[in-house]
């Protein structure tokens, strides 16, 4: 199981939650134009924690291997409600059930590795 202070210093950084734009649909929940919005938010502003590579840095890493065997579901909860004690605030605020789902899948496939 993932670090939770891993994943609650994932969401620290994600301050941007723009309005979804109208258009194509990624795996049918997320318009292409904001994951890619979402792709950005996980790579610069997460990256300014736990490094531009996910490697660690301030805070933990958030690689594939670190995240292995994590629950897809579990993580996006810890991005919507955060994780109380930590630094970790809940974005439910400002992210959907599904762009939260999105960005537990992304770290999960390694996406940042590529």
């Amino acid at each position: 199981m993932p670090d939770a202070r891993a994943i609650a210093a994932l969401l620290l950084a994600l301050g941007l939650a723009a309005a979804a734009p109208v258009g194509a649909e990624v795996d049918g929940r997320i318009p292409a134009p904001r994951a890619a919005e979402l792709e950005h938010m996980v790579i610069q502003d997460c990256g300014s924690c736990h490094g531009l590579t996910m490697k660690g840095g301030l805070g933990s890493p958030l690689t594939h291997d670190a995240l292995d065997g994590a629950d897809p579901g579990a993580l996006a909860s810890i991005i919507l409600n955060g994780v109380p004690g930590t630094a970790m605030p809940p974005w439910r605020p400002l992210l959907s059930k599904d762009e939260a789902r999105w960005i537990a899948d992304y770290l999960l496939q390694g996406e940042t590795e590529k």
